[in-house]
């Protein structure tokens, strides 16, 4: 581009970038599948899996999506390039970056539910992007849908984060993800998703840009293939790009730029599948490779032209925990990779996908602080690494405070809670002593409980919230701001019943031991000394031995009196609950096959000579 040339803006009305966002489980995956469906992409006959754009087994398993994912649909002459983003807000680092692809995103309300504290985080971050809204009540076809309430509380929430009049005029659309129908009115339901379509076409601004001028490709996501090495996906700001010619990269955040490298592969997305691509335009968005060390945020450029794009701000995590080489008794059994270099390896690689997580070295070896948005954020990351043939040990999370102003202060959270109405003044009474404000409450038969509270105060409390509310109750929370600390919040008042002695577990030796509060093993389990077998009832640890076995008198009677015993209340904890569970003197360690608790230090004497000097 000569000295003095203005750039071209020109339209392309042959695309548009659309993101959809919403709180967890009010249904994007279940609409773009159908979206899929209805624009072509999968054959009238074919076979379709539920949810298809959740890929990753976790995902499907607990029915959430945690990797931004992209596809796009034609209708009318229009390629529709569609990212479906997590909906929790522990991923929300994948919701930031990838607003930067699109020009406006479709807002999913759940009819029943209304907005949520994750609605209202990735709401606020699009109207800061200054992006075109379209609302859509999805689930209109519930019995117990509250369509016309639902659009007023949508409309209040919009107004609370300071929408433009603009914003504010956002078209509204009802439609069921499930029976793949949209509609301008919830009372007339409508036979496909053509209006959403048309919508889409009409309100979402075509990528503007100049075609002509030097090459800008904005990196928003990173993916890995072994083949190819890191390949970044991102939109084209301005200029085009070729398959196989030269570029460099420009590092986000610094000014270092890359030395020229050929670009080994260009792709674009069609429907589900990536395709191989010549040549891509301003507002297309594509997947690159050719850079091994490409990072989130950087960006492509002509050789001649190193010209840099802002990224967006990702906010910064909120709790921290420590991930250390596994030296239990039983290290090593289990897994196939276990020693400190498999464990930085695997942590580094997960730090370049995410921007929401960090890692550091700690003074140990053998031993990672990791930094993550929420205890979900870093149990995804734990669940995903023990799957994959990682064994290691994890300490109790953490959160991360701040000075600001000379002050100390904590992460908040926006809790939200719908309870049947019988047990929210359980829920209130426990939210209070966890330091935590009710903002709000209305509901008859189910209330709807906001709070704010302290990130820390959240800590163990999902499995106390299901016992209040038998099961019954829906929690999410959202993080909020930094405030100065609450002060001190009740932890865990019961000890641990710890093991203290190697061996395999006994009917006879659980049965005299059940009375000291809850287990958490079976008989028939292998245990060790240090390793925590159940929940003391009282305050303090308790040393048991549940490898003892019965004398031997007549050895039939004695078979047949073991089998008689009965064991009562073992609770096998999951993971999460595990991570809840253990105080700072305890790990849990996490192996391909087994999730056990264990004190830091194994051996009894030595545990009961530190306490000592610790008095």
């Amino acid at each position: 581009m000569g000295k003095g040339v203005l750039p071209l803006n020109i339209v392309r009305d042959d695309i548009r970038n659309i993101a959809i966002i919403a709180h967890v489980d009010h249904g994007k995956t279940t609409l773009v599948d159908e979206m899929l469906k209805q624009g072509g992409v999968f054959r009238s006959n074919q076979q379709v899996a539920e949810r298809v754009m959740d890929s990753n087994d976790l995902e499907r398993e607990r029915g959430i999506t945690i990797l931004s994912k992209n596809t796009a649909v034609h209708y009318n002459g229009v390629k529709i390039n569609i990212v479906d983003t997590p909906g929790h807000a522990d991923f929300s680092g994948e919701v930031e970056r990838v607003l930067k692809m699109v020009s406006g995103v479709l807002l999913l309300v759940d009819s029943f539910e209304g907005p949520m504290p994750q609605t209202r985080f990735v709401l606020k971050k699009a109207l800061e992007l200054n992006l075109k809204v379209i609302i859509v009540i999805n689930k209109m076809d519930r019995p117990d849908a509250r369509c016309e309430e639902v659009v007023d509380e949508t409309l209040e929430l919009l107004m609370e984060l300071d929408a433009t009049d603009e914003q504010l005029d956002s078209p509204i659309l009802f439609a069921s993800g499930r029976t793949g129908t949209a509609t301008t009115d919830w009372k007339n339901p409508g036979t496909d998703l053509r209006p959403l379509f048309d919508c889409i076409l009409e309100h979402i601004p075509a990528p503007l840009g100049d075609p002509e001028g030097p090459l800008q490709l904005l990196i928003s996501t990173i993916d890995y293939n072994d083949y190819v090495g890191r390949i970044g996906v991102g939109r084209i700001e301005r200029g085009r790009i070729q398959a196989g010619q030269t570029a460099i990269r420009c590092v986000y955040g610094s000014s270092f730029v890359s030395a020229p490298a050929r670009l080994a592969g260009l792709f674009t997305f069609d429907g589900l599948k990536r395709v191989n691509a010549e040549e891509a335009g301003v507002g297309d968005i594509v997947a690159v490779s050719g850079f091994p060390d490409l990072l989130i945020g950087d960006t492509i450029c002509n050789v001649a032209m190193a010209d840099p794009l802002p990224f967006v701000k990702i906010d910064e995590p909120t709790i921290s925990m420590t991930f250390c080489v596994n030296d239990s008794p039983f290290a090593g059994t289990e897994g196939q990779f276990v020693t400190s270099r498999h464990l930085r390896a695997r942590l580094e690689k997960e730090a370049l996908t995410d921007v929401s997580l960090r890692v550091e070295e700690t003074n140990s070896t053998d031993a990672f602080r990791v930094y993550g948005r929420g205890e979900l954020h870093l149990s995804i990351l734990i669940e995903t690494m023990r799957r994959q043939g990682y064994e290691f040990a994890i300490t109790k999370p953490e959160v991360l405070y701040k000075t600001i102003d000379g002050v100390k202060c904590e992460p908040m959270e926006r809790l939200v809670c719908d309870v049947p109405t019988e047990y929210s003044g359980a829920v209130i009474d426990k939210i209070g002593r966890r330091r935590g404000t009710l903002l709000s409450m209305h509901g008859e038969n189910r209330m709807r409980l906001e709070f704010i509270v302290p990130s820390r105060g959240l800590f163990g409390y999902r499995s106390e919230f299901l016992t209040d509310t038998r099961g019954e109750g829906v929690m999410s929370s959202v993080f909020e701001d930094y405030e100065p600390c609450k002060g001190d919040i009740p932890t865990r008042n019961t000890g641990a019943l710890v093991a203290w002695e190697d061996g395999v577990s006994t009917s006879y030796a659980l049965f005299n031991v059940q009375d000291r509060g809850e287990l958490f093993i079976e008989p028939g389990t292998k245990v060790y000394t240090g390793m925590i077998i159940g929940r003391n009832s009282r305050p303090g640890d308790i040393d048991v031995n549940v490898c003892k076995k019965k004398h031997m008198t007549n050895s039939r009677n004695s078979a047949a009196a073991e089998e008689a015993l009965k064991i009562t209340g073992v609770r096998i904890p999951t993971m999460e609950e595990a991570m809840e569970f253990i105080d700072d003197d305890e790990l849990v360690e996490i192996t391909p096959k087994s999730i056990r608790m264990r004190k830091k230090i194994l051996g009894t004497e030595a545990r009961k000579k530190l306490e000592a000097r610790k008095k």
